[in-house]
């Protein structure tokens, strides 16, 4: 029995190889060659998940050995490893090459029609071609996401708090954790989860019963996911797979997967802006694929990436801006509210943090940074000079000083209205108006929660990136910022009030 079904096997791939190989005679895909591996991987997945396959024809990395690209200029290059194994180095960048990298270091590599191959492609198996990118990479904000999110305790209440299940008992509400299938739908969809290998399971396929590891949180793509040979992050976040194209990442899209609003609200600032604008009237016309980038040829308005991380230069060539994958690396200031804008961690893993009142935040509730582990004053303006050297490429030097003396003016601002918030909660937890055991469950303290996280925000995000009035005043802006606070005040008042009429 067990010989008629290996038989079948050998020729149902058989018969898929002899398509796979028509197929290409009559659709030229590449000049470059394919593994044999690769190839035996295309026979099968051509008629059981071509749109996979498909996409990956039309990949860079499906017409690319990296010994034809590893002696380019270093400004034109895409892979930045000084040299690639033999064995990789003459085959198109495939399926075998990307998931047999690594195997004994991944937990979820099972043996697969006589081939050990993994499931999950992480940084480290990228790392083979692009080692200074996943460098960068290993020590931003985004690959320590999940660990920034779940190991501070101060955000993982607030995070258990928000997703988890609340029951009515009597004349309360019972919070209980929130459920891993929640957590990942929600916080850890952008965050990350951790990818665990529980056992190994048997499924059904149209060529019989195949054992294949059970994975747990599994699909994410989370920017901070946890691997399952212990890495940190997920390249397909912003490079989609299988074309990991460069494109998909430069386009805004890709951001506002996760920069969204209301605590986040980096692409609906951008869509409204004027430079999102000029880009859904004209980005079709450009050039999202040129390595370097050239500002003024290839593109005539920025994107995330052209402020944040890509390779810039201006039309003679000239370096305005290196490439980086630590994506605060050009940030002088922390927009993001937590509780108030604050400079710039020093290290990505922001869970070292530990302020005066002893809390894993950046800054007190009376706004004093905890400047041991921020960027000092003389690395906030050398970040804003790399920044505004961007801006300069298309504004004179007065628009680019207005521009940041506004926003530096709304930083300030927004602090203050989050501080005054701030305030009434201090006042409320004192008298017990509140109980602040959990400062994020009542409906005070969340109203508090949106001052800072949602209002000052989206103020802060609007200024920044310039020319979103509506997001300013009144999409989440002065107004409910405005409003917010008087209902705070309204609500302490009214406490105060019972509480005298009670003496």
């Amino acid at each position: 029995m067990n010989f008629i079904k290996i038989f079948l096997i050998l020729i149902f791939l058989f018969i898929n190889t002899i398509c796979f190989a028509s197929e290409d005679k009559n659709e030229k895909f590449s000049d470059v060659s394919i593994s044999p591996a690769t190839k035996a991987c295309i026979g099968c997945h051509i008629n059981f998940t071509p749109g996979i396959v498909k996409d990956w024809f039309e990949s860079r990395h499906s017409k690319t050995a990296p010994e034809t690209v590893i002696n380019k200029p270093d400004i034109e290059k895409r892979i930045s490893s000084p040299s690639i194994p033999a064995e990789l180095s003459s085959y198109a960048v495939g399926c075998y090459e990307c998931h047999s990298l690594n195997a004994e270091k991944h937990k979820d590599t099972f043996n697969h029609m006589s081939r050990n191959i993994h499931i999950v492609v992480t940084p480290e198996d990228c790392k083979t071609c692009h080692v200074v990118e996943v460098q960068q990479f290993s020590i931003s904000k985004k690959s320590y996401a999940h660990k920034i999110l779940m190991d501070n305790t101060v955000y993982r209440l607030l995070t258990d708090t928000v997703t988890g299940i609340k029951k009515h008992d009597i004349d309360k509400l019972i919070l209980e954790k929130p459920s891993d299938s929640t957590l990942h739908e929600t916080c850890l969809g952008c965050h990350g989860t951790v990818i665990d290998v529980v056992s190994t399971k048997n499924i059904s396929t149209k060529i019989g019963i195949m054992t294949v590891p059970d994975l747990k949180n599994w699909p994410n793509q989370g920017v901070g996911r946890i691997n399952p040979d212990g890495s940190r992050g997920s390249c397909s976040a912003c490079h989609a797979r299988h074309s990991f194209s460069i494109e998909v990442a430069r386009k805004p899209y890709t951001c506002g997967q996760c920069h969204h609003e209301p605590d986040v609200p980096a692409w609906n600032v951008y869509e409204e802006s004027k430079h999102g604008n000029i880009f859904s009237s004209l980005g079709k016309n450009w050039n999202f694929t040129n390595v370097p980038w050239k500002i003024g040829k290839d593109i005539k308005a920025p994107t995330c990436s052209t402020c944040h991380n890509s390779l810039l230069v201006s039309p003679e060539g000239e370096i305005i801006s290196e490439r980086t994958h630590d994506f605060g690396s050009r940030l002088w200031v922390r927009l993001f509210g937590l509780i108030y804008s604050h400079p710039q961690p020093k290290s990505g893993d922001t869970t070292i943090i530990k302020n005066k009142d002893g809390l894993p935040l950046p800054v007190t509730f009376s706004n004093e940074p905890a400047t041991e582990y921020l960027i000092d004053k003389d690395e906030q303006i050398k970040r804003q000079r790399v920044f505004s050297n961007i801006c300069n490429s298309c504004h004179s030097s007065q628009w680019i000083k207005g521009h940041f003396s506004k926003m530096d003016s709304t930083i300030n601002e927004t602090n203050t209205m989050s501080m005054t918030a701030t305030s009434f909660m201090l006042e409320i937890w004192k008298n017990k108006f509140a109980d602040n055991s959990n400062p994020f469950d009542e409906s005070i303290e969340q109203m508090w929660i949106k001052q800072w996280l949602f209002y000052s925000n989206s103020i802060r995000y609007s200024s920044a990136m310039t020319g979103a009035p509506d997001y300013t005043t009144f999409k989440n802006g002065w107004w409910d910022l405005t409003e917010n606070l008087q209902k705070m005040k309204d609500w302490l008042d009214l406490k105060k009030e019972i509480y005298i009429k009670k003496q």
